[in-house]
C-alpha cells in the first residue's frame, strides 16, 4: 500500500514512499495470479485508487486472502489499514474471523470505520499510533497480522508485533521490496536510500530473528512472511 503526495491535507497521511510518477514494481506472476472479492470491495478499491488512496496491491490482497485461509485465521490485524479495504475483503471471505484495523490519519480511519461497520460484531478500526495501540493488545492476541503502514516504523513495530502474534502465527510485511530498490532490480532514488535501509533493516532482523521462520515472496511489491515458532 503506497501514498505519498504533496499537498498539505495529504502529508498528513503520508506513507513515505508513494509516488505516482514511479510505476510500482509487479512480479513476474502478476498477470497470472487473478483477485477474486466481492462487487462491493471491487467497487470500493477501484474508488480509492482514483483518489490516490492506500491500497494493498491485488496480487498481494489474493496471497493474503489465500494464506489466512489455509491458516484458518480466527483473530486478524491490520496495521496502517487506509480505508481498511484490505480488512473488509479478509472479512468477507472469513466469516468466522475477528478483525481490527490500526490508521493514524483521522481522515483515513472515519472511512475504515464506515466501512468495517458492515460487520459490527465482529469488525474494529481503532484510531491512533500503532506504537501506542499495540500497547493496549494482550499477548498473543492476534493470529495473523498484516503489517502495511509507513515502512519506516516496520522495525521499530516488530517488538510490540511479535508480542501480539500468538504460536505458530503469521505476520505479512508488505512493500517490503519496494519498487525493485530493495533487492536491486532498480537503484533507489538518492533521497530514499534512508527508507531502503530501514526496510533493509527490517528484513535482516526477521530474517535473523530465532523466534520467527521468515521468507521473503516476491509477489505485488515483496512481502516478508514470518511465522512466530
Amino acid at each position: 500500500m503506497q501514498n505519498d503526495n504533496k499537498n498539505d491535507k495529504e502529508i498528513q497521511f503520508n506513507y513515505a514512499h508513494f509516488d505516482t510518477s514511479v510505476p510500482e514494481r509487479k512480479s513476474g506472476t502478476a498477470g497470472i495470479n487473478k483477485l477474486s472479492v466481492s462487487e462491493n470491495v471491487a467497487t470500493l478499491r477501484a474508488e480509492a485508487r482514483a483518489k490516490q488512496i492506500p491500497v494493498a496491491d491485488d496480487e498481494t490482497l489474493g496471497f493474503l486472502i489465500a494464506l489466512a485461509h489455509a491458516k484458518n485465521a480466527k483473530s486478524i490485524l491490520e496495521v496502517g489499514c487506509a480505508h481498511a479495504l484490505t480488512s473488509l475483503a479478509l472479512a468477507e471471505s472469513l466469516p468466522s474471523a475477528r478483525v481490527t484495523a490500526i490508521e493514524k490519519d483521522e481522515n483515513f480511519y472515519a472511512a475504515a470505520r464506515e466501512n468495517l461497520g458492515k460487520f459490527p460484531n465482529r469488525c474494529s478500526a481503532l484510531c491512533g499510533d500503532a506504537a501506542d495501540v499495540l500497547l493496549s493488545f494482550k499477548d498473543g492476541s492476534f493470529d495473523f497480522i498484516f503489517l502495511d503502514c509507513a515502512k519506516v516504523q516496520y522495525i521499530k513495530l516488530l517488538p510490540q508485533l511479535k508480542r501480539v502474534l500468538e504460536r505458530g502465527g503469521v505476520l505479512i510485511a508488505d512493500d517490503v521490496l519496494l519498487n525493485g530498490w530493495i533487492n536491486g532490480e532498480v537503484p533507489p532514488p538518492a533521497k530514499r536510500k534512508m527508507l531502503v535501509a530501514h526496510i533493509r533493516e527490517y528484513l535482516d532482523a526477521v530474517t535473523d530473528d530465532g523466534e520467527l521462520i521468515t521468507s521473503v515472496v516476491g509477489i505485488g511489491d515483496g512481502v516478508a512472511l514470518s511465522v512466530k515458532k
